[in-house]
């Protein structure tokens, strides 16, 4: 993928940070990532998820919220209303500069502002959270025992996950101020609920109480033994490609899109301009192939080359499992390694 910084205002006139991933081809669409609670742009989450959705061919915005990151403003005069209002700005920035978000995603507290966010971004039609609570005041067990110093005082330093910030009685009250379960019983949008069982942060009931008010089409998929910052690679690997299979069902084609085509028993491949990805349709079977980045490729896929010595390795493969069938020997396993020069 190939990654931009970009700038843009939101409401109150501040620049907020953000970085635009597109793929090397022509993106068929336009996503919205609103990172969890402290977090930002450049968590590794974030980019493994939006590396994900770039190898689908979406391009994906994410940015820093007020106060954080790179993002003017300061964080204690934040609110989770202001957070929502940062993704409508976002969105609008992508429909001028770009093309309007069809797909708003959200990690944690991202999450719920994306749930909040969505019916005032017209062009969303799909809506995914990762690990978010049903309930914005869900975050204040985070500064437990800071609450009356916030309250008496009007701001608090209270340490979230190691790094200290400071929270302002405005946030406190706003999010008393939210019915989620009610825009989410209209949200009238796709939406996949990601969460992990064990995730001691935001618990699974959170989840559920998302999905059950939601209506459909809705989809729900466990993230196993996930942390709740899907700190190991394989996770948010994981969950990234999750979220790129289920939005091209429920995004619509652009009117210029034309799907490859290939009867069985033959094999159509196109390669766009401005890299080397490229769509493989063997019959009904979809595959990429690419190149290595050291020669301008994005490594999405095998080399060309990779693919022929599969194809030797998985025939031959194929043909000892089958000579020993035929002859009734016990064959476990077959393995072939095949190397090119």
């Amino acid at each position: 993928m190939k990654s931009t910084r970009v700038s843009f205002h939101n409401e109150r006139g501040q620049q907020l940070a953000g970085v635009l991933d597109t793929p090397l081809r022509p993106p068929s669409h336009y996503a919205l990532f609103a990172h969890c609670f402290t977090c930002g742009k450049n968590l590794r989450t974030a980019r493994n998820i939006s590396l994900a959705l770039t190898n689908a061919g979406i391009a994906v915005l994410r940015f820093d919220f007020t106060g954080l990151g790179q993002s003017e403003g300061e964080f204690e005069d934040t609110s989770f209303s202001t957070n929502v209002s940062d993704l409508v700005a976002a969105a609008a920035f992508l429909e001028e500069a770009h093309e309007a978000p069809t797909l708003l995603i959200g990690h944690s507290l991202g999450g719920t502002a994306v749930l909040q966010a969505a019916g005032k971004i017209d062009a969303a039609r799909a809506v995914v959270t990762i690990g978010s609570p049903a309930d914005p005041e869900h975050v204040t067990h985070l500064f437990a025992g800071s609450e009356t110093e916030i309250v008496e005082k009007g701001t608090a330093e209270v340490s979230i996950g190691g790094r200290p910030f400071t929270i302002g009685k405005e946030f406190l009250d706003d999010l008393s101020a939210h019915d989620l379960p009610a825009d989410v019983a209209s949200l009238r949008k796709a939406l996949l609920v990601l969460h992990a069982p064990g995730d001691t942060t935001v618990e699974i009931d959170q989840a559920s109480k998302i999905f059950l008010a939601a209506r459909h089409p809705k989809s729900f998929v466990s993230l196993d033994k996930a942390d709740h910052l899907l700190s190991e690679d394989e996770d948010s690997e994981h969950a990234g490609r999750v979220i790129a299979a289920w939005a091209m069902k429920h995004l619509p084609r652009p009117a210029d899109y034309e799907a490859l085509e290939a009867e069985e028993g033959t094999v159509a491949v196109r390669t766009m301009a401005g890299g080397f990805f490229t769509e493989i349709q063997a019959g009904k079977h979809a595959l990429v192939a690419d190149e290595p980045k050291s020669v301008g490729g994005t490594d999405a896929g095998p080399t060309p080359y990779d693919l022929l010595a599969a194809a030797l390795a998985s025939c031959t493969t194929m043909t000892l499992k089958m000579y020993a069938e035929h002859k009734g020997l016990p064959l476990e396993s077959a393995e072939v390694t095949v190397s090119h020069a």
